[in-house]
């Protein structure tokens, strides 16, 4: 006797809003499981496949669609726990993403909060070398300027963050304006805890992004990638009731639940 509750694979494409193709072609690259075969050689498949199809819609809007093919395909050969866990950590990673940006956002605040204070570093720089008609300072002199060791100063060098002028006579350092403000970026971002990896990013995507359009293109761009952190939250959360569904329908022997005590 057929089975009722069974679904063509028109009406999957229906419910699931994907075309009958589309519904072929995610079965074949194991984003849904393979449809029972009926007697005449027909697709049947159940409630679940449309399931587990507006699942990967959301996880597609929230990882883009490889990642979401290959977690749906995933899901099918693992127990219950360890399905859950790895859409847990699709959720971990946006928010991930999220505290980036906020970082990020962060960096710029002090960096522009540096900027506001240059006019005063470089009247220092200014006073300390007046001497020598140069608008530079040395390397004591920054270094006690920022309240860090000449040593520091070094390293920032050989990291690449900080890059000084010499005389070349005494391989003397001595920095300019620009060098100056470098330094200062870099103090307030070591001081707000950023390693140097992170620091050395930054000032490169600043570096970059202000060749475009100085701070406001930066200010603007860190929204705009925000907005679409919280857009992709809200696609997984859209899916979250069709990945419950998923999880349900997985074998329940395969994640056996612990004896009663």
């Amino acid at each position: 006797m057929p089975d009722e509750s069974a679904l063509r694979t028109v009406d999957v494409a229906r419910e699931s809003a994907y075309s009958v193709q589309q519904v072929r072609d995610l079965e074949r690259l194991g984003v849904i499981p393979a449809a029972v075969r009926s007697g005449n050689g027909y697709r049947a498949y159940a409630p679940v496949h449309v399931q587990a199809l507006r699942a990967y819609r959301g996880l597609a809007g929230a990882v883009g669609p490889v990642a979401a093919r290959q977690l749906m395909a995933d899901l099918w050969t693992r127990t219950v726990t360890e399905a859950a866990a790895s859409i847990n950590a699709v959720h971990v990673g946006l928010a991930r993403e999220g505290d980036e940006v906020l970082r990020a956002q962060q960096a710029l605040w002090a960096i522009e909060s540096e900027a506001a204070h240059h006019g005063a570093v470089e009247t220092e720089a200014a006073h300390h070398s007046a001497a020598e008609g140069a608008d530079t300072m040395t390397i004591t002199e920054l270094a006690a300027a920022l309240g860090v060791r000449t040593s520091t100063l070094r390293f920032w060098e050989r990291e690449g963050l900080v890059t000084p002028e010499r005389v070349t006579s005494l391989r003397a350092r001595r920095y300019d304006a620009p060098a100056i403000g470098a330094a200062r970026i870099v103090a307030a971002l070591r001081g707000s805890g950023y390693g140097i990896p992170a620091v050395r990013d930054i000032i490169d995507s600043l570096h970059s992004l202000q060749e475009g359009g100085g701070p406001e293109r930066v200010r603007h761009i860190l929204v705009e990638r925000l907005d679409r952190i919280g857009a992709r939250s809200v696609e997984l959360l859209r899916a979250g009731a069709d990945l419950a569904a998923v999880l349900d329908s997985l074998t329940p022997a395969r994640d056996p639940a612990p004896a009663p005590a």
